[in-house]
């Protein structure tokens, strides 16, 4: 059952477990158990895993609902194509701090939330 939202969550889990490990790691190698430090890095590897965080449930939840409801196709990979795509833009984004791929990022994000509840609420 809700075979478009179990992939996205699958791939959702993955990414965040590799944002994740990577946090962890850099805690590790510059000695900060809480916080960032000084240690740009570590900041930006922190707030990449945060974003991510506070945007990709709602959007899953979304996805769950307008897939479950029976949206046409097109919306349900509309939703995930550019929830995927601008979390992977801002991601990139933030690590190399680069404005121009983070804006289009949250972009994507924010527009998969619109598409989401365009669905629920229109459909």
């Amino acid at each position: 059952m809700l075979p478009l939202t179990s992939m996205v969550a699958a791939l959702a889990a993955v990414a965040l477990f590799a944002m994740s490990i990577a946090v962890s790691l850099r805690r590790m190698k510059v000695g900060v158990n809480i916080g960032f430090g000084d240690d740009a890095l570590l900041m930006r590897r922190i707030r990449a895993q945060g974003n991510f965080t506070e945007y990709v449930p709602l959007a899953l939840i979304l996805l769950a609902l307008a897939e479950y409801r029976q949206a046409p196709e097109l919306v349900l990979w509309t939703i995930a194509g550019l929830l995927i795509v601008g979390r992977c833009l801002h991601f990139v984004g933030i690590m190399t701090g680069t404005t121009a791929l983070r804006v289009p990022g949250m972009v994507g994000t924010y527009s998969a939330l619109l598409v989401g509840a365009g669905a629920l609420l229109f459909a």
